[in-house]
């Protein structure tokens, strides 16, 4: 049996008629061209070439399978091409899905990021509602999308991307923008601007207030938190937005504080478990987690030192 190496070889000497030029064909030294050309005819125990001169010409025992050779390399070749498309991307779509507080800034890091390891691969990315996640999957719409909730599904397995925690965000050029950290019964003193108490990120807002039996009036409800961060900084009032909205400064006219009060939630990213995801979905999925859990983590560590600081 021939190896793709011994063909690689065989066919480098027919082209150039030397085991010279075989050599530097293939980018090789002569003597190992020459070694393994010996090797292969012992072990087929016929002899392929003819030497003449220094030329290798083929022996009339081997041409009839010269021909099998050359379309087995060739094939070889297609191979070794398509391999090469893939590992760009190219012909290949990524598709999936978001929820929009994570697509506001982590998707779009995290995507060129992925795109400057597979620069000819197409993204195709939907902005969901929590609640139409489990049809975009069902569906097969995209390969996964990343949620800010989960719940129980035979069929849908979600799994960690990160912890985040919660700010309050106020105008910058406000008073309050003098100021590191707020408690929630300052924040209930001010007009507050929020999205939807049944939205995973409303709940924990209203569970902050509930557990010190604090009463406040949303007096704006948004459905996007884009929309807030915008609300805030035209001066409408305050709100409370989740970490990765407004991660690395992206929203202008804001200024976030620490909420004196334990704010943190999990993200998740869900996919089906009865299908295997791409190998793009599985590159952006680690990619995105890195990017969130970075924010995430900084926070932290800031947070703590200034704890340390104050103490």
């Amino acid at each position: 049996m021939l190896t793709l190496r011994q063909i690689e070889v065989i066919r480098a000497i027919m082209v150039t008629g030397t085991i010279a030029g075989a050599a530097k064909l293939l980018n090789v030294s002569a003597p190992g061209i020459s070694r393994l050309m010996k090797y292969t005819e012992d072990s087929l125990g016929i002899r392929l070439f003819n030497r003449s001169h220094g030329r290798y010409v083929p022996t009339s025992e081997a041409r009839t399978v010269f021909g099998q050779l050359d379309t087995v390399y060739k094939k070889v070749e297609d191979l070794q091409f398509a391999i090469e498309r893939l590992g760009k991307g190219e012909g290949s779509e990524l598709s999936f899905a978001s929820v929009p507080s994570i697509a506001n800034v982590m998707v779009p890091r995290a995507v060129e990021r992925v795109i400057g390891k597979y620069p000819e691969l197409d993204i195709n990315i939907n902005i969901l509602k929590i609640e139409e996640a489990i049809d975009y999957l069902l569906l097969g719409r995209g390969e996964f999308v990343a949620i800010s909730s989960r719940s129980d599904h035979s069929v849908v397995h979600f799994a960690p991307l990160a912890t985040g925690r919660l700010f309050c965000i106020v105008p910058a050029e406000s008073a309050l923008a003098q100021r590191k950290s707020i408690s929630p019964k300052e924040i209930v003193e001010h007009p507050l601007i929020g999205i939807d108490p049944n939205d995973p990120y409303g709940a924990i807002m209203t569970e902050i207030f509930r557990r010190q039996n604090l009463e406040y009036r949303m007096k704006i409800r948004a459905r996007f938190g884009t929309t807030v961060c915008s609300l805030v900084a035209a001066g409408a009032g305050i709100a409370i937005i989740d970490q990765f909205t407004v991660a690395h400064g992206k929203v202008n006219g804001i200024k976030c504080l620490e909420i004196e009060a334990d704010t943190r939630f999990h993200v998740y990213v869900a996919y089906r478990n009865d299908l295997a995801l791409s190998v793009f979905a599985e590159e952006f999925i680690t990619t995105l987690r890195a990017e969130m859990r970075f924010v995430s983590e900084n926070a932290e560590g800031r947070r703590t030192a200034k704890a340390e600081k104050s103490s």
